[in-house]
């Protein structure tokens, strides 16, 4: 019990005792802030690798984003990247940021079907596929549930089979090997059930998209629950994100 005091004194609380108000400590790159400041906007296109870049106005697609910084370095007084990790959405659209833009990045709540709070707003088991993910978002989908963030407090839980679940979170761009399997995982999920789309690759394929070897035809079947944007998405992302959809986030 001693050496158990001794690290408490030493390294403090081991939890995040607020995961909806807590600022992320260190380097973390999140919304990004545009300003209307004329620059080339022909060099701001093209320095970025997955062309998340657009103008008239300015803008950044966070679905395409790798948040590598680059931009931000180049264009320092265009592009600013804050620490809001809140930048989850229902709404595809809304994760487009464009110069000049104040508003934070939130779910649409008239957009949420009316069952998920209903049936999941206590629980929610979800089943986690890497669709040829590199093991990036994959990794910190599992530091959700340690003893810093323990996403559990909030009855959210990661499954071992999709029989068990209330929905799947997908990662990684859907590769061709990978279509089919994804497809037994969702029909094997009993019904009403969720999809989240975790990270920049299954959002948009990121720096695959185009690829012959991805097959995402998946995503045109089914409505998406939640965008959960980063690469790899931080684990307040993804829960605030989570959190947000089910009726419980703060903004």
């Amino acid at each position: 019990m001693f050496e158990d005091f001794k690290i408490l004194y030493h390294q403090g609380k081991q939890y995040i005792p607020d995961l909806t108000t807590v600022e992320v400590p260190g380097i973390f790159r999140g919304r990004p802030v545009i300003t209307n400041e004329n620059v080339d906007e022909n060099l701001l296109i093209d320095m970025c690798p997955t062309m998340a870049i657009s103008t008239n106005p300015v803008s950044i697609d966070l679905g395409k984003c790798t948040f590598c910084g680059e931009c931000s370095f180049a264009f320092p007084s265009k592009i600013q990247f804050t620490k809001d990790y809140k930048i989850s959405s229902n709404i595809r659209e809304r994760l487009i940021v464009k110069a000049g833009d104040t508003g934070f990045v939130e779910l649409d709540a008239e957009k949420i079907r009316k069952e998920i709070k209903k049936i999941f707003g206590g629980s929610l088991k979800l089943r986690q596929v890497s669709a040829a993910g590199d093991n990036s978002c994959e990794l910190e989908l599992n530091a959700t549930g340690n003893v810093n963030f323990d996403v559990g407090r909030f009855g959210i839980e990661f499954v071992a089979s999709p029989r068990h679940a209330d929905g799947i979170v997908i990662t990684g761009p859907i590769s061709e090997n990978m279509a089919e399997p994804l497809q037994i995982c969702y029909d094997a999920t009993p019904a009403p059930k969720i999809i989240i789309l975790a990270g920049t690759d299954a959002i948009s394929g990121g720096i695959f998209a185009g690829s012959k070897a991805l097959n995402r035809s998946f995503l045109d079947k089914y409505p998406i629950d939640l965008y959960v944007p980063g690469n790899p998405v931080h684990p307040l992302t993804f829960i605030n994100g989570v959190l947000s959809l089910l009726g419980k986030g703060k903004k």
